[in-house]
């Protein structure tokens, strides 16, 4: 039952972190708070290759979504193999944690703490999910 929450939890950051890069796909004026703080027009809006690069990345993270609730049970996967989702959720650990890194790092205190904090946090969560399975 544990890991259900889990899940659950990943999953919502997870959601609040594609929302945020869908809304920079779209044109929000946060493209400071993104990618270093390198990337972003005059106006805020990031330049169109990056707004695709965060269309890009807001899928994988729709993915990354599925993996966290069907390896924390949460929801029944299709037919996939179990070791898959243990593999996965360990690869997303990996990723969140060198995230993490890229965050703290960022310019922009939106990128350093609170992107860096969501990371950080779902580093840890898949790795609880990563365990248990």
């Amino acid at each position: 039952m544990p890991e259900i929450k889990v899940g659950v939890a990943a999953a919502c950051l997870l959601g609040v972190v594609v929302l945020f890069q869908l809304a920079l796909a779209a044109g929000a004026p946060w493209g400071a708070a993104a990618y270093g703080g390198r990337a972003a027009l005059d106006d805020g809006r990031l330049p169109p290759r990056y707004r695709v690069a965060s269309a890009g990345t807001a899928v994988i993270l729709a993915g990354a979504l599925w993996l966290v609730l069907a390896a924390g049970a949460v929801i029944s996967p299709t037919p996939i193999a179990e070791n898959v989702l243990g593999v996965g959720a360990w690869v997303l650990v990996g990723l969140f944690a060198l995230n993490t890194v890229g965050n703290l790092a960022g310019r922009h205190p939106v990128e350093r703490w609170a992107a860096g904090g969501i990371t950080a946090v779902l580093t840890i969560l898949c790795a609880w999910i990563a365990a248990k399975r």
